[in-house]
């Protein structure tokens, strides 16, 4: 699915020297890479603050963490995610609210939002899935009209944008109120473990998050928050310095691989290509094909055989998951989602795709379709 081992090699000397300079100055914790690495994702995402944690669920959690929540407060969020999105809520005390999905896009459904809102409704957490933004226009909207935070997700979206009706662009992660990202290694930015982020406008918010970060700790042993321990490795740091600088050479390749897939697939009557919207740039971080005729499951068995790996992003949604049964929903309670996690498919994605390779995957596809 991800061929890390290709994109490595192209950048061996400058990854290597990055790595050995760090082991060569021991300042392995918060070494100076680390603030090198948050100026510049600040100054490509055009936003004031940057700060860097152990992993995407971390900042998720951290993010709800700074807004001074308390056990019992609603979470508008989507179903169809990875569990990271929910599982922090509930880590919090705090209750998820489950609305559904658009069924072009896979994101959140702004539509279904203002119907789940209550008094004790305190955010909404969008996800800019696959590298698609979320409605944020449509998402700003409700939540400045009822007085709510955003969190966006914007752990496969990082280098996309929104275009709002006015011409205004911007990236994913910088609309709300926090924005958080991943860098596991498998995202178009990522490091050679695990990683993360959280992105702000506000600077009291990123003191904040910052604190929480470092065990709550305002200076040397003295804890003004309720903290954790979470930050990215100086090692790691370094590594997404170097790769910071072809994360768009990254997405254009993965935005051609995407082109070639949907010129070969976008007439087959029982596949659905990705649905990219005229206001968000997608950035492939999957591409996620709807098989329509019932035979999602045999197609992927067929690619297994032909020894092409394809993944189900997502088999079941979240609401119906049984860890999460205690929130009260059941099969029907969220269609949309329900029906996509039967014909979702996802196939290789990835920086270093070459013809062959596409021309290989989607012959096998078709030749299963026909």
């Amino acid at each position: 699915m991800v061929d890390l081992s290709g994109q490595y090699e192209k950048i061996r000397s400058e990854v290597n020297s990055a790595i050995q300079s760090v082991i060569d100055s021991t300042a392995f914790i918060r070494g100076p890479e680390v603030k090198l690495f948050q100026d510049a994702l600040a100054q490509y995402l055009g936003i004031e603050h940057v700060i860097t944690c152990g992993n995407g669920t971390d900042a998720l959690q951290v993010a709800l963490m700074s807004l001074k929540l308390h056990p019992g407060d609603e979470i508008i969020t989507t179903p169809f995610t990875f569990i990271a999105t929910v599982e922090v809520i509930k880590l919090l005390g705090m209750k998820p609210v489950l609305v559904d999905i658009d069924p072009d896009t896979f994101n959140m459904d702004p539509e279904k939002i203002e119907s789940a809102i209550t008094r004790h409704t305190k955010a909404i957490v969008p996800v800019h899935l696959f590298g698609q933004c979320a409605d944020m226009e449509k998402i700003t909207g409700i939540a400045e009209k009822n007085g709510l935070f955003i969190v966006e997700d914007a752990a496969q979206a990082l280098g996309s944008y929104f275009v709002f009706s006015d011409g205004t662009k911007k990236k994913a992660g910088t609309i709300g109120t926090i924005g958080c990202t991943s860098f596991f290694p498998s995202k178009n930015l990522g490091t050679f473990g695990d990683g993360g982020a959280m992105f702000t406008k506000n600077p009291d918010l990123a003191a904040r998050l910052q604190i929480i970060t470092n065990h709550g700790m305002s200076k040397k042993y003295h804890y003004s928050d309720i903290g954790v321990n979470s930050r990215l490795d100086t090692i790691h740091a370094a590594i997404l310095n170097v790769k910071l600088k072809y994360l768009d050479d990254y997405n254009k390749a993965r935005q051609k691989a995407a082109a070639f897939y949907d010129s070969v697939f976008k007439n087959l009557e029982s596949v659905s290509i990705p649905v990219k919207k005229d206001n968000s740039a997608h950035i492939y971080h999957q591409y996620t094909l709807k098989i329509r005729n019932g035979k999602r499951n045999d197609l992927k068995v067929h690619l297994e055989e032909n020894r092409i790996p394809s993944m189900i992003y997502y088999p079941m949604p979240l609401h119906l998951q049984p860890a999460y049964k205690n929130l009260g929903y059941h099969p029907g309670s969220l269609p949309v989602s329900e029906e996509i996690c039967a014909e979702v498919l996802s196939l290789p994605m990835h920086t270093e795709l070459d013809e062959e390779q596409l021309n290989y995957i989607t012959q096998k596809v078709i030749e299963f379709i026909n």
